[in-house]
């Protein structure tokens, strides 16, 4: 309870210096637009690439699991099965790097760690 009151003090403070949470916001996006994160399935087979704003921007198939697609309908299962898990792992990354980026900047303003942030990530 008392954690709830000091993080609505240190919130009410910033919000006279609304400046500073602008340039908090800025340096935010600014960072996690810069971050890139390559989650793996398949010890390697393929790898997925997001940007810190949850963004894909790169997919990579081992060579082998191409060429074992065209032939072959399971294969081809595997393939998307393994997309998936490596997409859902390059996200999972992202979203605790957003995490530990938001709790980084609210530690520099003077906040302690924001109450239901941990819960948006699970």
């Amino acid at each position: 309870m008392f954690d709830n009151l000091k993080a609505m003090g240190a919130i009410a403070s910033l919000m006279k210096n609304k400046d500073k949470i602008r340039e908090a916001t800025e340096r935010v996006k600014v960072q996690l637009a810069a971050t890139q994160l390559t989650g793996n399935a398949g010890q390697g087979a393929c790898k997925a690439t997001v940007t810190g704003t949850l963004t894909v921007v790169r997919v990579e198939l081992a060579p082998a699991l191409v060429a074992g697609m065209a032939a072959d309908h399971k294969t081809r299962e595997l393939a998307s099965n393994l997309i998936a898990e490596a997409v859902n792992d390059a996200m999972k990354q992202a979203q605790m790097k957003i995490k530990e980026t938001i709790d980084s900047e609210a530690r520099a303003l003077g906040l302690p760690e924001l109450p239901g942030l941990t819960d948006l990530f699970k």
